[in-house]
């Protein structure tokens, strides 16, 4: 019994040892703040970040778009100067996510609500004009959809619009969207997607007596090429929807904000997409932002503790903030005030998810 106490111990001093050297490593040899994630959270991290780099003492974060999926995934595989000290992300981290985290040393997450975004399906400005529901949406890009009978699913036959509903016009449907790895991707299928698919009404019933059918149905998206795959560069979308006006794209409302002169977003449910829509909560297809923080980096890394500050102030994120004109639409200010103590106490995430 000794023994195995004694290996216990080791193998405790042992990780201690490692968690102690990755972060006396991560202070020694990098003095900039690494940031990996979300293609939406990008842009408006790179703005607090280029700020941040003028207006004060420290560097320039470096900020890369990878997805938010890939971007947690790199964030979580270790403390020290080779692992990310922010994850960017259009979701909140998953269970999954945190146990990762965990497994490899990551133990304290600070989570950092931002405010809101809005997801949109979009298309050309000079392209037609459409009316969406989830419902439809959910049809014409739905793997499986609903057959003759009750119960019954069969392989998406619809190839236009019209073939989803005869109010729609009679063109092919093509939409451009991001991958599975991308926290778009993901709020897209649970607000759009699954919206839609519970407006009928044996469907909607899987979810209490087979939930994991439910979501199989619900959340998979046809692989026929009526969805293309696009990558995580919204401003890509833009650019492809502008060369084919016939096309529809999805990406956060953030890109659509700052490209309106060259596409148009579609109400959904008879709600336009637009700042206030989704700030007041009308819009279906809207979603909160976060990133997630490594505690044990703060006050090791250069300006972390700094920049967590900047990014969490009115200027940035406020009503007035210069986060508001690209785009991100603010939280409450009593949530802002809960969020910034959070992150001024460093308050690591607790319980499950």
């Amino acid at each position: 019994m000794a023994k195995k106490s004694t290996t216990i111990a080791l193998t405790a001093s042992a990780v201690i040892a490692a968690f102690t050297t990755g972060v006396a490593l991560a202070q020694a040899a990098r003095d900039y703040i690494y940031i990996v994630g979300s293609s939406t959270v990008y842009p408006f991290s790179t703005v607090v970040a280029e700020r941040f780099g003028r207006g004060s003492d420290f560097k320039t974060p470096k900020v890369e778009s990878t997805g938010s999926g890939g971007g947690l995934k790199l964030f979580c595989d270790g403390v020290g100067v080779g692992y990310p000290d922010i994850a960017n992300s259009s979701r909140a981290i998953k269970q999954s996510e945190i146990d990762a985290c965990a497994g490899n040393g990551v133990s304290e997450i600070v989570e950092v609500k931002i405010g809101y975004d809005g997801i949109v399906v979009a298309n050309a400005a000079g392209g037609i004009d459409m009316d969406l529901s989830r419902r439809v949406i959910f049809l014409a890009l739905a793997k499986e959809v609903p057959g003759g009978a009750e119960g019954t699913l069969v392989a998406n036959p619809y190839s236009t619009w019209r073939d989803v509903d005869p109010s729609l016009p009679n063109q092919k449907i093509e939409v451009l969207g991001p991958p599975p790895t991308s926290g778009t991707r993901d709020a897209f299928v649970e607000l759009a997607m699954e919206g839609g698919c519970s407006t009928i009404p044996w469907i909607k019933a899987l979810k209490s007596s087979d939930e994991n059918r439910y979501k199989g149905v619900c959340h998979t998206i046809r692989e026929d090429g009526a969805f293309i795959e696009a990558g995580e560069n919204d401003n890509l979308i833009v650019q492809k929807l502008e060369s084919n006006p016939n096309a529809f794209g999805i990406f956060a409302f953030s890109f659509l904000d700052q490209n309106g002169d060259k596409v148009k977003g579609a109400p959904v449910d008879g709600v336009t997409p637009t700042f206030e829509s989704i700030a007041d909560g009308s819009y279906p297809v809207s979603r909160p932002l976060y990133f997630y923080v490594k505690k044990a980096h703060v006050d090791v890394i250069p300006g972390l503790r700094q920049f967590l500050r900047e990014f969490t102030s009115e200027r940035a994120w406020g009503e007035e903030g210069y986060l508001s004109d690209r785009g991100l639409i603010p939280m409450p200010e009593d949530e802002r005030s809960d969020v910034a103590g959070a992150v001024r106490d460093l308050t690591p995430i607790s319980g499950a998810r």
